[in-house]
């Protein structure tokens, strides 16, 4: 490799790295806003504590990322060209509903108690938390596609991902981000959170079916790969 050729692959290094740590910082500042505004006070020891675990598991996912499939980071930070109408209309139904999630849980829990729940319920939302991100991570570690928003990426000779997660069900990082949505009452908790995120996970289920339809149509070899591996979301399931 020439000097040129080492110094440019350097400089893109450095400006990756830089868009990484801008990303950590940026995600964490959103998820603290979330958590706490709604609440209303900031001396809350779940909110902390979930913080704490977004913090760890942001950055240890971007060093994932960077690491085993550093192009992806680049693209999943921009939307793509060719986005669906139907993904951008179900990105401003699906945010508030995310949203409203926290605000719920900070509300319940920490500014009118509305509900009370017993704290060994933590436990269990860690233990739905930390499997849902790594097969999250997992996915997007395998799959240089696995972009924003649905399209499909001519540009970058999209093709069907057959590895990893994806020799079990066609659409593995979505059950990862089930199993972060449902953590999150768990973890703050609260109850009434569960009915906003219980409307996040029909609207996920539902934008499964409408990429899976659209990949079936419109990617080469996907028909095949869907006929070879049965299920959508749960193995031996659906």
């Amino acid at each position: 490799m020439s000097r040129n050729s080492e110094s440019t692959a350097r400089s893109v290094e450095s400006r990756l790295g830089l868009r990484v740590v801008l990303m950590s910082v940026g995600s964490i500042a959103v998820f603290g806003a979330l958590v706490f505004v709604p609440a209303g006070r900031w001396d809350w020891g779940a909110g902390w504590l979930y913080l704490g675990i977004v913090m760890i598991n942001t950055t240890v996912n971007y060093a994932y990322l960077h690491w085993k499939n550093p192009v992806l980071v680049e693209y999943r930070s921009r939307f793509g060209k060719g986005t669906k109408r139907w993904d951008k209309v179900w990105m401003v139904v699906f945010t508030p509903v995310l949203i409203a999630v926290y605000v719920v849980a900070g509300l319940d829990a920490v500014r009118f108690g509305w509900s009370a729940m017993p704290w060994f319920f933590w436990s269990a939302g860690i233990l739905v938390f930390l499997p849902g991100t790594a097969l999250m991570s997992w996915s997007m570690g395998v799959n240089p596609f696995f972009e924003k928003t649905v399209r499909i990426q001519s540009e970058r000779a999209h093709r069907v991902i057959d590895t990893g997660p994806y020799r079990f069900v066609r659409h593995p990082g979505y059950v990862g981000f089930v199993g972060w949505i449902l953590a999150v009452p768990l973890l703050l908790g609260s109850w009434w959170a569960f009915l906003p995120a219980v409307l996040a996970v029909v609207l996920v289920v539902v934008r499964t079916a409408l990429e899976d339809r659209t990949l079936r149509e419109e990617l080469p070899g996907y028909q095949e790969y869907s006929a070879r591996i049965r299920y959508r979301l749960i193995p031996n399931v659906w």
